[in-house]
């Protein structure tokens, strides 16, 4: 079969078919095509160690890269990788748009992994900036009220086409590869920008949304967190030592914008998906979605990603396998973006590399009741941003379970490994997480439960270098 591997940035699971108010009509059509899962968690939300991750099948502290600016092969250099391994089995790779992260690190993308070379796959996120033939429409006071750290505001709207930013560019290269598709099976990588900031997708997927009527926010922490589970958001507010504050209006605004790029994106997947149904490659494709983590927009008053929170750890994720997968199908078992480099080995009917730490999530593809794993694991350190820091290097590390009832954390030392912060919200209080109940009395049995599964994953005495 050929792959079609569709990424998003920064996406949490805002979309019609995961029951948000998100207008996503191609999301729910491919839905409709997939087995969709609820569960499915990142191994850390932030860019490279999530990318990094789940596109060698290895954990961040298996690869040693727990921040954006280490590229993966500078401490793994023969590490095989999901598309390298289609490669080196005879399928033809090639990426299109933002797969493996790029910008802070030395090495941009990763070449040998592609029989052709990488697309509009290196930039900034800020430099995503609206071009057109002939002069720039203003921007819309209605929409733009210029909140921003440096440059120009974070949010723009502008009436111009989708290709005026880099998805619709995307989308476009991505359709002529899949018109023009070579005889050999292909694994095509389409990496969407957004709906990553900047919030500046064109006017018409503002007006899809009365912002009046956007969700309320919840933007209050969970009682009894930790200080250490939070961050200072600099990603959307600033540096701390000069960061500014959004007022509700420039709040409702951003979020707003985030809306608006979720369906922007949806426009340009929508573009690819009617490409594939009107090629001869249609009946035989894999179709893969997801996105790298998820995302805050000012709940637990934090913007951005880089925490353990659910918010934060849990992604979308549609897979269809042409004969295998029930369409139309939801699944509650758990799945970890690791395990797609073992699935979709499987599914192809590729030999498995031996380094791979996921599971194939084939037999919840064909039985959506089954469930292949009883935990999902995700980390971050403190600080976040940890390479910043004179030091380079972290204080702690955040180490997260998700099991089918409850999210553990515990935070580490990081030279210790002493535990100097916990946190235990309840499924029944995600993914809002207000209430942080591990020292209650009535948790003690599934705070020990939880703790006994983490250190499965992240052994209690284990610290690092």
């Amino acid at each position: 079969p050929n792959v079609l591997f569709i990424m998003a940035d920064d996406f949490r699971p805002e979309a019609g078919c995961y029951g948000a108010p998100a207008l996503t009509p191609n999301l729910d059509r491919l839905a409709h095509r997939s087995l969709l899962f609820t569960n499915a968690y990142c191994q850390q939300a932030v860019c490279n160690p999530s990318r990094s991750s789940l596109l060698t099948g290895r954990r961040p502290d298996s690869l040693r890269i727990w921040n954006n600016s280490v590229h993966f092969r500078e401490r793994n250099p023969d590490i095989q990788t999901l598309p390298l391994w289609f490669k080196s089995h005879g399928y033809h790779t090639r990426c299109i748009g933002k797969i493996f992260h790029n910008w802070h690190t030395k090495v941009h993308g990763d070449p040998q992994s592609w029989s052709v070379p990488e697309f509009l796959h290196y930039a900034n996120h800020g430099d995503d900036r609206a071009v057109v033939d002939g002069p720039l429409p203003p921007n819309l006071a209605r929409t733009t009220s210029g909140f921003g750290y440096s440059g120009p505001g974070i949010c723009e709207c502008r009436d111009v086409p989708d290709t005026a930013y880099y998805d619709g560019r995307v989308a476009d290269e991505a359709v002529r590869a899949i018109r023009n598709s070579p005889s050999q099976p292909f694994f095509l990588a389409v990496g969407f920008w957004k709906p990553h900031a900047q919030f500046n997708a064109p006017k018409k997927y503002w007006d899809l949304y009365d912002r009046s009527k956007l969700p309320q926010l919840l933007n209050a922490r969970p009682s009894n967190a930790p200080d250490i589970a939070f961050h200072q958001s600099t990603e959307v507010l600033g540096p701390a030592s000069n960061q500014k504050i959004p007022d509700p209006s420039q709040v409702a605004e951003m979020r707003h914008g985030y809306f608006a790029n979720i369906s922007y994106m949806d426009a340009q997947l929508g573009k690819v998906l009617d490409a594939l149904d009107n090629s001869p490659a249609a009946a035989n494709t894999i179709i893969v979605f997801l996105s790298d983590h998820g995302y805050h927009i000012g709940e637990h008053t934090l913007w951005g990603k880089t925490t353990n929170f659910e918010l934060d750890a849990r992604v979308p994720l549609l897979v269809h396998v042409p004969g295998v997968s029930r369409n139309g199908a939801r699944t509650a078992a758990l799945a970890e973006l690791v395990d797609l480099f073992p699935t979709l080995v499987e599914a192809c009917g590729l030999d498995r590399p031996a380094h791979l730490e996921g599971v194939s999530l084939m037999p919840v593809l064909r039985d959506p009741s089954t469930t292949v794993k009883m935990a999902a694991f995700t980390q971050h350190p403190r600080p976040a941003y940890y390479d910043r820091t004179p030091t380079k290097r972290p204080e702690a590390m955040g180490v997260s379970v998700r099991t089918p009832e409850a999210r553990y954390t515990e935070w580490r030392d990081w030279t210790t490994g002493v535990v100097v912060g916990r946190e235990l919200y309840t499924d029944a209080d995600e993914p809002a997480e207000t209430v942080n109940i591990v020292e209650q009395a009535e948790a003690r049995g599934l705070t020990e439960a939880c703790a006994r599964v983490l250190r499965t994953r992240f052994p209690e005495e284990a610290t690092r270098p």
